[in-house]
């Protein structure tokens, strides 16, 4: 596994604050406690950046309703990882 850049870890920082749980924002709600989804694996160049990564609560990432195990479902019900991760840059860009 590569290890995030500082300023991949930055940006992690960013979208835990100004995003959030992605999918719980475009619910409506505001949940800062999340975990950085990686949309592609860990190891790949590129990885850990944006367009890469998503900002996601556990029920959204492993829990009941999350993409792990249930990816089909998951982006049937909430949009695909690479739309979610452009919405999550367009939020931080807004600022």
């Amino acid at each position: 596994m590569s290890s995030p850049t500082k300023t991949e870890k930055k940006y992690w920082d960013n979208l835990a604050e100004e995003v959030g749980c992605i999918v719980c924002r475009n619910m409506g709600l505001t949940n800062n406690y999340v975990s950085i989804h990686h949309i592609r694996g860990r190891t790949k160049k590129g990885c850990h950046g944006s367009g890469a990564v998503l900002p996601l609560c556990y029920p959204h990432h492993q829990g009941k309703e999350g993409i792990h195990p249930y990816k089909a479902r998951w982006i049937e019900k909430y949009g695909t990882q690479e739309e979610l991760a452009e919405q999550c840059d367009q939020i931080l860009n807004e600022d």
